[in-house]
């Protein structure tokens, strides 16, 4: 049976500790701050101003309405008009365009026959997902171009038309996707950083055995260690969010009770793993880079924060499940944009308990073995 006496003294304990190292200090607080808003605006899929040539043989007052189009969506700006279709190599080359529209001559002439035009559009590809992006809004502009010369004169609507509405994330922004997944990869990352150093520092500083020596429970030790760096999570959960929420404009539609609650077990499964590291590595450099790679990659590779699961490889898609970011993930997506309840997120609830059970078994069980030896 835990003694609450002894779990607060080795609390207060750490907690001393924690104040008096600096380091883990900035670690705590300064990180998540600074990591949550270089990412935020470093990483984005949103492309705009998209750099672009023509070259217009046919010059007409037509082709000058194909080529306002394309400016007027918002996504192109037009650097340069060209003489010949050879000049656009080099402009590519140098990574000064990303697009080069070829306007053939009669484009004017063979729209008023009747007669379907072909335009030519080079795409720089050395970026397949820029590239793609860039393919699908010049396909817009010319499709919605060539609707409206098609309709131009006439009354009738056409037969089928698409009237699409966004939910969740209205503007389409990928800020907006971005922001609540760094909630959880920065949360995975800081907290088993921070009690990646616990156990290795008592080890460097010598105080193992003495600790060892006290009556204490093993489970009392990762417990009474633990606990100030709970709340330093969940600090840091409301520092993040309130980041993203008044920074970046990120809307909050859920419960924040519900958010608190879920990322409590999140945060004491990555504490409680932090620690099982600190027991294992016994050093705290050793623990820290130990900390990194087996939390930052997964959580920024494997959880579906930069890439979406279902388009990898079978064999990582199901090394994915093991990944708990994952879970806690869909539960920040889905509270800060959608505002879904417990009744949506029960799973992802059930299995980041499961985490934080595995957590602090591991972290007793390997702890228990130190001590023993």
């Amino acid at each position: 049976m835990l003694n609450l006496t002894r779990l607060l003294a080795l609390s207060r304990k750490e907690l001393i500790q924690l104040r008096r190292d600096s380091r883990s200090m900035i670690l705590a607080f300064l990180l998540p701050v600074v990591l949550v808003i270089l990412f935020g605006y470093a990483i984005t899929w949103d492309v705009s101003a998209i750099p672009a040539a023509v070259v217009d043989q046919d010059n007409t007052s037509r082709s000058r309405e194909l080529i306002d189009a394309f400016r007027s969506s918002g996504y192109f700006e037009f650097v340069e008009h060209l003489d010949r279709t050879a000049d656009l190599d080099a402009r590519i080359d140098r990574g000064d365009i990303w697009l080069g529209v070829v306007i053939p001559p009669g484009f004017a002439a063979d729209l008023e026959a009747g007669r379907g035009v072909a335009i030519q559009g080079i795409i720089d590809g050395s970026d397949a997902n820029t590239a793609t992006i860039v393919s699908g809004y010049a396909n817009a502009v010319t499709q919605s171009y060539s609707a409206r010369i098609h309709l131009e004169g006439r009354t009738f609507q056409p037969p089928v038309r698409l009237e699409s509405r966004v939910w969740y994330n209205e503007e389409l922004t990928s800020r907006n996707m971005i922001v609540p997944g760094l909630v959880a990869v920065i949360m995975m990352i800081i907290a088993a950083m921070l009690t990646s150093l616990t156990i290795a520092r008592e080890w460097e500083r010598g105080t193992m055995e003495q600790l060892a020596s006290t009556p204490v429970r093993r489970t009392e030790v990762v417990l009474g260690k633990l606990l100030p760096y709970v709340a330093i999570g969940l600090i840091d959960v409301v520092l993040v969010s309130f980041i993203g929420v008044f920074l970046f404009g990120v809307p909050f539609r859920g419960s924040a009770a519900l958010l608190m609650a879920l990322s409590l077990a999140f945060i004491i499964g990555s504490l409680g793993f932090g620690i099982f590291i600190s027991a294992v590595a016994r050093s705290q450099l050793l623990a820290t880079q130990m900390a990194m790679i087996t939390t930052f990659l997964p959580a920024f590779l494997l959880s579906g924060f930069m890439y979406s699961i279902s388009v990898m490889p079978p064999v990582l898609q199901s090394v994915t499940y093991l990944v708990p970011a994952r879970y806690f993930l869909v539960v920040t997506r889905g509270i800060f944009l959608k505002g879904v309840g417990v009744e949506v997120l029960a799973v992802q609830g059930l299995l980041m308990m499961a985490f934080a059970v595995a957590g602090l078994t591991a972290a007793t069980l390997v702890f228990r073995k130190e001590i023993a030896s």
